[in-house]
């Protein structure tokens, strides 16, 4: 048994659009934006969706949107959903990377939310 949720919506900017991304999204949704500590690729948009941690994240890649989901067990979040179709593509520092059926990236990492809210949030998977 383990149990996981739909933590983080990211918009994946270029890395040298990725400033640009950050004003645009902090002016279009009337948030503000800071870089986690050790994580200078993340800006997050504070309280952008009410409970998803929402961030533009500086990539080496095309833009694009993808989600996060945080879990308690990330082997078997990632074993359920390659089971529902999804290819993983990569891991990095404990996070997965799947492509699921219709090509969007999804992240499963581990849990960093509140450990409340988390509790509060996940679905129970066997």
């Amino acid at each position: 048994m383990h149990r996981s949720r739909l933590s983080t919506l990211l918009i994946d900017a270029p890395a040298d659009q990725a400033g640009q991304s950050v004003a645009f999204w902090t002016a279009a949704l009337g948030t503000t934006s800071q870089c986690p500590p050790g994580e200078p690729q993340f800006h997050s948009l504070a309280e952008a969706v009410p409970g998803l941690v929402t961030a533009v994240q500086s990539v080496e890649d095309a833009p694009r949107y993808h989600v996060d989901i945080e879990t308690d067990d990330v082997a078997a979040e990632v074993a359920r959903l390659t089971a529902l179709g999804a290819a993983e593509v990569g891991n990095w520092q404990g996070c997965h990377t799947l492509r699921v059926p219709g090509g969007h990236l999804l992240c499963v990492i581990p849990v960093h939310s509140d450990p409340a809210e988390f509790a509060a949030a996940a679905r129970v998977w066997e």
